[in-house]
């Protein structure tokens, strides 16, 4: 049997406005490419940044080993820990506020606004939800159990103790996780609702859109009418899997899409986002026995979709 990897070193750099920084294990380099640590870091990202900022990022100490600062003429060792700071490209910033539905030693339940991200991903990096819970409330180690798209507001649940992350993310991953959301979408009276809706979706990378196609259905979903008003529904939906867009794809699969939705029925083209006209989709409850503790759970969000008519006694 091969030998175990010992577990990465602490990292010696913070946090940066919430942002754990980039840790690379040097490769194995048997053909003695690499003289110098310079010489990997250059080869690894002069194509992307330019060899010039590798070495101003040198100069300025910022690749980091567990014993300080890497000099650029310090000799390769296959197998050593450096650390260091992306660069952020300007963000527009979200302009509105994340809730907090519950907070304890072991869990944060966020109540996050449309438009902000989960986790750091692509564009979006110290605009999520993640890196601004970490700054405010003063949580390095914070980490999600799940995902929750850009564009839906609501619960999103963190973990606080390293230690405790892989309990809560085993509910989701083994659908030990009621969920239950809440759409403002067009009403059609030969609709036949309720129902449970079961397709294929595939996603691919780079495309935009989800799509249904033939095939062993790998997603499920039920659909139900809470009420009407005018030509608007309010619509309950309980998912009993997680495939990437999946509400949105049924909803307009059965003739009733999500308002302000940007791709479905039709991908609209990119530009700058109307924050004014937000997905009428909201992450409305998680229902969960604590790994932990054993006890009940249930978070409800204290958001509301704004384009739901208010009733005359609102």
């Amino acid at each position: 049997m091969g030998r175990r990897r010992r577990a990465a070193p602490v990292a010696p750099l913070p946090q940066r406005d919430g942002i754990d920084p980039v840790r690379l294990r040097l490769p194995e380099d048997p053909a003695g490419a690499w003289p110098t640590v310079r010489d990997h870091l250059v080869h690894r990202f002069a194509g992307a940044v330019g060899a010039e900022r590798v070495d101003a990022m040198l100069r300025d100490g910022r690749f980091v080993g567990t014993d300080g600062p890497v000099a650029p003429d310090e000799p390769y060792t296959a197998g050593r820990y450096v650390w260091f700071h992306r660069d952020f490209a300007p963000e527009a910033p979200v302009p509105f506020g994340i809730g907090i539905v519950h907070r304890d030693e072991r869990l944060v339940v966020a109540d996050k606004p449309h438009f902000l991200a989960t986790t750091p991903r692509g564009s979006h990096v110290t605009e999520t939800a993640l890196a601004r819970l970490r700054r405010d409330l003063g949580l390095p180690g914070l980490q999600p159990a799940h995902r929750l798209d850009r564009l839906t507001a609501g619960l999103v649940l963190f973990v606080v103790r390293p230690q405790d992350r892989g309990a809560y993310q085993s509910l989701f991953r083994d659908r030990r996780v009621r969920k239950e959301y809440e759409a403002v979408a067009p009403y059609d009276p030969e609709a036949t609702l309720p129902v449970t809706v079961r397709s294929r979706i595939e996603k691919e990378r780079g495309v935009p859109a989800a799509r249904e196609v033939p095939g062993e259905p790998n997603s499920e979903s039920r659909i139900e009418l809470l009420e009407r008003r005018g030509g608007l529904g309010r619509y309950r939906l309980l998912p009993a899997t997680g495939r990437t867009h999946q509400l949105r794809v049924h909803m307009n699969g059965l003739g009733l899409p999500i308002l302000n939705d940007p791709l479905y029925p039709a991908v609209l083209p990119e530009g700058p986002e109307d924050l004014s006209r937000p997905l009428q989709l909201l992450a409305r409850a998680l229902e969960f026995t604590d790994p932990v503790t054993g006890e009940p759970c249930r978070f409800t969000s204290r958001r509301r979709l704004a384009q739901w008519p208010r009733s005359i006694h609102s």
